[in-house]
């Protein structure tokens, strides 16, 4: 996430339009998808220590050669590494699951999840570094630290033999996942979840700053409004998964997010109506107040739903959730990397910045109807307690 704040000083620096900044942040978010399959999958053999630990590591390079980054082309690159820090969601997930009884890993992994508030403390921290000592310090402070998480990570985590998977099937067997249709349904849902949630978390810092005018440090605050409940209510939604089942705490998340991305697709407008006694002149649009209220919302939402798809897998694959959660965790990955880049086409085509929002809104419109139709023999049992094997 550290281009949703970086992107901005290097973006006027650069000179880059609202398609290239969209591509600027995405391109970590790319390399953080297409890692988690493989990643997912050496959990699953050789146990998330190991795993977790290497990745940090790896990442720590990248993020200070950043500092010296000149062109264009630079960011790019160094972002696609940069990006492998995504990939530790994979990772993490079946580390800390398969600790729990199957009736609290919505939980478990739902208290891992939290880590997403992470791109919320980058909207806190990064401004004040940046006005502090340049945009070139960020990265260097924030390679450090992740040299030394990596290191408090090895120091005090630890590792089950058990929880190794004993079969080891192999790289073909595991990847016939694709092909099971729940897989591919989770994939869908979880493109809109997390996906959506990434690329807003890139996009809302640059989207406060030109739509309503706010500083940096502002825009990042009030993005943060949304970062923030859309990591540390994972927790509340594997609680909640739990409690409900996945299948209903998953649908009524799409509703939710339906009605607000209605609400926020709308444009800023001003029209006159001739009446019968003269010209009136109307304003619609959302205040900044408003705007970040139901993008509250919508971040809660997105943390509950995050959760929720998770709790599928756990329920339908225990022996495979580092596999599955690869592979559900690479469709998300993919829609948090294409979406910022659309975002800025369609605001360069129609330079209606709210224009993002209706592309979200289409996406949760498609996602309601398969949802639907996916689920609809098991719709009058979709009752409390309701285990997603049954749906």
């Amino acid at each position: 996430m550290i281009f949703a704040v970086l992107g901005i000083p290097v973006s006027q620096q650069l000179g880059l339009s609202e398609t290239e900044f969209g591509l600027l942040a995405a391109t970590p978010v790319l390399t953080g998808s297409l890692v988690r399959v493989p990643l997912g999958i050496w959990t699953d053999r050789y146990g998330g220590r190991v795993v977790l630990f290497l990745l940090m590591v790896a990442t720590v390079v990248p993020i200070w050669l950043l500092a010296g980054a000149t062109a264009y082309w630079h960011f790019l690159v160094l972002g696609l590494f940069v990006g492998l820090a995504g990939g530790t969601f994979s990772v993490g997930t079946p580390y800390v699951a398969r600790w729990f009884a199957r009736e609290r890993q919505g939980l478990a992994m739902g208290i891992f999840g939290a880590g997403n508030s992470g791109s919320a403390l980058t909207k806190f921290v990064a401004p004040a570094i940046i006005a502090a000592w340049g945009w070139q310090a960020l990265p260097r402070i924030y390679a450090l630290a992740m040299l030394l998480m990596a290191g408090a990570f090895w120091l005090f985590s630890a590792s089950d033999p058990q929880h190794v998977v004993a079969h080891r099937p192999g790289l073909r067997q595991q990847l016939r996942l694709l092909s099971d249709p729940r897989v591919l349904r989770y994939c869908q849902y979880y493109s809109v979840v997390f996906g959506g949630y990434v690329a807003l978390a890139l996009w809302m810092t640059k989207y406060y700053t030109q739509e309503y005018g706010f500083s940096i440090s502002s825009a990042a605050l009030l993005a943060a409004c949304f970062s923030l409940p859309g990591g540390v209510l994972r927790a509340l939604g594997g609680w909640v998964s739990d409690r409900y089942g996945a299948y209903k705490v998953t649908w009524w998340v799409m509703w939710v997010c339906w009605i607000a991305f209605f609400l926020l697709s709308y444009p800023q407008t001003s029209f006159t109506v001739h009446t019968v006694n003269g010209p009136r002149s109307f304003f619609i649009g959302l205040s900044p107040s408003w705007f970040t209220v139901i993008l509250f919302v919508v971040g809660v939402a997105m943390a509950v739903g995050k959760a929720s798809v998770f709790k599928f897998i756990a329920d339908e694959f225990p022996t495979d959730i580092g596999a599955v959660s690869g592979v559900v965790g690479l469709a998300g990955g993919l829609g948090g990397f294409i979406l910022p880049i659309m975002f800025g086409a369609a605001v360069d085509l129609t330079g209606v910045r709210s224009s993002s929002f209706m592309l979200l809104y289409g996406t949760v419109c498609v996602s309601l109807v398969c949802m639907h139709f996916s689920f609809k023999p098991s719709l009058p049992s979709a009752v409390p307690g309701m285990s997603a094997k049954r749906a």
